[in-house]
């Protein structure tokens, strides 16, 4: 891996992109490489060469046993003797160059011993079991997992598989990917003399995985460099122009920034909050990507105001006092201390302003989660530290049962969904997809559990996380009690009920892959499609387009059991009704509400000498009235067999229709006629005239309707009146 390193060529920043917690000169590699070729230091005494790294190493963990550091320095340089990096070096100043930048951020002592030694297997004599033999097993699991991953950087041909090798090995051990990423970053410190169609290739891959990796885990500090380092490959002009802004402005009388921090710092003290006001200034795509959104670059947007405190609550102290002594600019609040990142990020997040119209950016947080906002998931230490309680019984974990309590979601899911994915080209494509998602969400389900989703997924996406491949039967969800396509754009917050059929033959509609977003659930409906081809394919049948219209098709072939429309009257429509004072009277039950026994019903008398009976509630009566029509009181007769029109919703699925008549029929309901309309939007409408024995079985059989899987509502017929009074 470390072969393709070479001479210090590209431009650095011109300002470092975050403080230090003590100023240390930069490394010079070519004199660690002269100390490593006078050989290990004697005994005792922790060789010159690796003074950098302990003193950054201590300054974390100051009690920390520095005697595994020690050995496996003496290790790693005498099994690399002899050998020089492209640039002349001594190859020793690789590993230690990438040990130096995990100590600086925080890596507890055994991902630095492995680092020390990650080339050893792959580039010297040296075997794993020495490595166990000598360090520990958690040491050559590290070790282990890195060399696995030495092929990134030769051929593309290799790069899928490679980084299958690498997500699976992440998973098992976040500190696997640590290494990785601080290797990959000395490396690009380091690309200049290589060819440059190679220094692209590699460059094209650390941005579209490396550098989406090292977000994901939280690794800010690797995060911006690497960007940096990419951008001055990929785009030199642009990073050219980008280096002149940020010379022009270092170069400036005044500094807005530095006003902005004294006035702060003025305002704390007077509220007696212990607080460290520091300016970070931007780095170099940060820059860029300023520009291109504001124009013309300010004083101020070169930089941003860090505000460091010792408590929780001393976050939001500050955020009070700045926004009462300030001029605040409220649509830049966020408050990712109550919600965090999906990558363990705090912080709160404001701005302010001044007369002049400069705006500062202000992030306000705890030094531990500025540890963590520069170093993410190396500032969590080793999370696989067995008890020393278990430890002395010997009950140390296999490799197998690992387990990571700070593994993040998002890393679980492609562990999961790269083991599905049916070759290495869609694992790659899906991968950078599924990285290239910058923000995740959080829905709640109705028990209270909860999902991760990356930001922009649907409710598919949310049934194939929770069901897996049983999801294939979600026939439907509820968006905070409200009922919803599968379709629907999930919210962080959101509650979602996700509706599941009882068919075992329920199948994934076609249209989910253009709603699924996840790589999850579009591995899962492609691979069900894969293996059941439309109708057309095999049997040069049209497809259907969802089977919702299928169920449409099978409602207009099945015969109605009678030719009468929706709403018409039964053979004797009046027979339960009695007009007062007007024996003999016709009557005619309203089709727009289609009043049943019991229910509250009033008539309106037209030409004729018919009595029209509506519902008391129908929204006719009101237009009717209006319109001068004579009103008849009318009531419930003895006789109890009605005809209701009742509407039935549903989502698509086959057999549904099926189903629904049955249920129907078990409850001794006559259906006189039937109508399914196309689908829309993965919604199914059913109208039904039945004819039932007896009125007092209406509320079964709207139960028993609502319980058939795939219907999610039924009620009586509601029809718009007509906006002209009812013709005689």
């Amino acid at each position: 891996m470390s072969a393709e390193a070479t001479n210090p060529a590209t431009p650095g920043p011109v300002v470092p992109s975050a403080p230090r917690r003590r100023s240390r000169p930069r490394i010079d590699l070519r004199r660690l490489g002269r100390a490593a070729l006078l050989g290990p230091a004697s005994r005792g005494r922790l060789p010159d060469a690796i003074g950098h790294v302990v003193e950054a190493h201590r300054a974390h963990h100051p009690d920390a046993d520095l005697e595994p550091l020690h050995r496996a320095y003496v290790l790693a340089e005498s099994s690399h003797r002899g050998q020089m990096r492209k640039s002349g070096e001594p190859y020793i100043t690789h590993p230690l160059a990438v040990t130096l930048i995990l100590a600086e951020l925080g890596a507890e002592t055994t991902a630095l011993t492995a680092s020390l030694l990650h080339d050893t297997v792959e580039d010297t004599d040296v075997t794993l079991d020495q490595v166990g033999e000598e360090f520990g097993a958690e040491v050559r699991y590290l070790v282990d997992g890195v060399t696995k991953l030495e092929k990134v950087d030769y051929g593309a041909a290799a790069e899928p598989e490679t980084f299958r090798k690498m997500l699976v090995a992440t998973g098992n051990d976040v500190r696997v990917m640590s290494i990785k990423l601080a290797d990959r970053l000395h490396n690009m410190r380091t690309l200049g003399v290589m060819r440059p169609e190679k220094q692209e290739r590699i460059a094209k891959v650390t941005r579209d995985v490396l550098i989406p990796l090292a977000e994901r885990l939280g690794v800010q500090a690797l995060k911006t460099e690497l960007e940096d380092l990419v951008f001055a490959i990929l785009h030199p002009e642009e990073y050219r122009h980008t280096r002149e802004l940020i010379v022009d402005n270092a170069s400036r009388a005044d500094d807005p920034l530095a006003e902005f921090a004294e006035a702060m710092r003025t305002v704390l003290r007077d509220a007696d909050i212990q607080a460290e006001v520091l300016i970070r200034p931007r780095h170099f795509v940060s820059v860029h990507r300023a520009s291109r959104k504001r124009g013309r670059m300010r004083g101020a947007d070169f930089g941003r105001l860090l505000v460091l405190v010792n408590e929780d609550a001393d976050c939001y102290a500050v955020l009070g006092e700045l926004h009462t002594c300030m001029t605040p600019v409220v649509s830049e609040f966020k408050d990712f201390i109550a919600v965090p990142k999906f990558n363990l990020y705090q912080s709160l997040h404001t701005a302010v302003a001044r007369e002049d119209g400069q705006v500062a950016e202000v992030l306000i947080r705890t030094h531990q989660m500025h540890k963590v906002a520069e170093a993410g998931v190396i500032a969590l230490g080793n999370p696989y530290t067995t008890p020393a309680e278990e430890q002395a019984r010997g009950r140390v974990p296999a490799d197998e049962e690992r387990v990571d309590p700070t593994r993040p979601g998002w890393l679980s899911r492609l562990l999961d969904w790269q083991e599905a994915a049916p070759d290495p080209d869609t694992f790659w494509s899906t991968l950078r997809e599924d990285l290239a998602q910058d923000r995740e969400i959080t829905v709640f389900r109705p028990d209270g559990g909860r999902l991760g989703l990356p930001d922009g997924a649907t409710c598919v996406d949310a049934a194939y996380a929770q069901y897996g491949e049983d999801a294939h039967a979600c026939i439907g969800a509820r968006v905070n009690g409200r009922l919803a396509t599968l379709s629907t754009v999930l919210r962080d917050g959101d509650t979602v009920q996700l509706l599941m059929g009882q068919d075992p033959a329920s199948e994934p509609s076609r249209e989910w892959l253009e709603h699924a977003h996840t790589p999850a659930a579009r591995i899962a409906i492609q691979r069900w499609l894969a293996t059941h081809p439309a109708p057309a394919e095999h049997e040069g049948a049209e497809p259907a387009e969802d089977a919702g219209a299928a169920k449409a098709a099978e409602a207009t072939a099945r015969p109605a059991a009678d030719t009468v429309t929706a709403g018409a009257p039964a053979s004797r429509p009046g027979a339960a009704i009695t007009v007062v004072d007007r024996p003999g009277a016709s009557v005619r039950l309203a089709g727009c509400c289609t009043p049943v026994p019991f229910d509250e019903v009033t008539g309106f008398a037209v030409r004729g000498g018919v009595v029209t009976v509506h519902r008391a509630e129908c929204s006719a009566v009101a237009r009717m009235a209006n319109a001068g029509r004579e009103e008849v009181d009318v009531r419930w007769g003895d006789t109890s067999g009605c005809r209701v029109t009742l509407v039935a919703e549903s989502f698509g699925r086959p057999h549904l229709l099926a189903d629904l008549t049955e249920a129907m029929a078990l409850e001794g309901a006559e259906i006189v006629s039937a109508t399914v309309e196309p689908p829309s939007q993965q919604r199914v409408r059913h109208t039904y005239t039945v004819q039932l024995p007896d009125a007092g079985h209406l509320p079964t059989l709207l139960r028993a309707m609502r319980n058939v899987p795939g219907v999610y509502d039924v009620g009586r017929a509601q029809h718009h009146a007509p906006a002209s009074p009812e013709p005689a």
